[in-house]
């Protein structure tokens, strides 16, 4: 099993610290959230945290995916330089819907959340990582099918994640048009991060932006980032950041009136409610006659919590 962010944690540790340094002994205009003890402390907390669970997880994942590669009705020659390329796009697109339904589903949102929930931007936030990984082992299944050998899949996902980290920076504003019409880029990924409306469910991709581009999930920069949640957790409790949103999951289960509204719940984005309006219906129609008073248009829209 390889996993090269072992590796590359004495980089990350060492890049916190230029960062770190550039926001407090560099005289600019800057005028971002920066970093904050507490809220960085968390951030190292969950990553350090995720790379527990995963070290058991992964052994999990390896059989998982070695049991469906024996049904493979091929097997890619791990030699063959086309076959890289192939998984280099294929691990991309499966990290594409892996991130778009788990900001759409909220069982999956559960997982996730736990990265969004911070309300600053720096690199310590790349490693503000979710401690029930279990949610994606579905969506690398296919590459097992397709030929690929766990130890690949397992080495894709790797690099993929080393390249998100330096996204998680205001540091840097544009890359040359080029980069920034084909790859994921600071500037894009502070959208994800956003909480205004506009921003949200936005640039989903890993390495490459091309697949929201294609999937109509993609937003430029524009109005400066507000980061975090529509409603922010508020602490720093490491086990409240990981755990939070599935006690509140819960609860909605198991107060609901029906079954449908159970499953609503599960499969329904962050912030659906019973009755909710469908969402081609537009937002003013839903919400009535008027615009709706603060606080209720996020609710309505079904994307309250994001």
């Amino acid at each position: 099993m390889i996993n090269l962010v072992l590796y590359a944690i004495p980089a990350f540790l060492l890049l916190l610290a230029v960062e770190f340094a550039a926001y407090r002994h560099l005289a600019d205009d800057f005028d971002g959230p920066g970093y904050e003890p507490r809220d960085t402390a968390t951030s190292l907390t969950m990553g350090i945290g995720s790379l527990v669970v995963n070290a058991g997880w992964k052994l999990v994942v390896v059989l998982v995916y070695a049991g469906l590669h024996e049904l493979a009705p091929v097997d890619l020659p791990d030699g063959a330089w086309w076959a890289w390329v192939l998984l280099f796009f294929a691990d991309d697109l499966a990290y594409y819907w892996y991130h778009r339904l788990h900001h759409e589903v909220r069982v999956f949102w559960a997982s996730h959340v736990v990265h969004h929930s911070s309300e600053h931007y720096n690199l310590s936030t790349a490693l503000r990582q979710t401690w029930t990984p279990m949610t994606g082992l579905p969506f690398w299944a296919p590459l097992a099918l397709m030929g690929f050998e766990p130890w690949q899949i397992l080495l894709a996902q790797s690099w993929s994640l080393l390249y998100q980290f330096w996204l998680h920076t205001e540091r840097i504003s544009r890359l040359p048009r080029w980069a920034e019409f084909v790859l994921n880029t600071p500037s894009h990924h502070r959208v994800h991060h956003g909480s205004q409306e506009q921003y949200l469910d936005r640039n989903h991709g890993g390495i490459l932006i091309i697949w929201d581009r294609l999937f109509g999930t993609f937003h430029p920069e524009g109005e400066r980032v507000r980061y975090g949640l529509t409603t922010n957790i508020g602490t720093f409790n490491p086990v409240d950041v990981a755990f939070g949103e599935y006690r509140s999951l819960w609860r909605d289960v198991r107060t609901a009136r029906s079954w449908r509204d159970r499953v609503g719940f599960l499969l329904r984005g962050p912030g659906w409610q019973p009755g909710a309006p469908a969402p081609e219906e537009p937002l003013l129609a839903r919400a009535g006659a008027s615009a709706p008073e603060d606080g209720q248009g996020a609710q309505v829209a079904g994307l309250a919590g994001r």
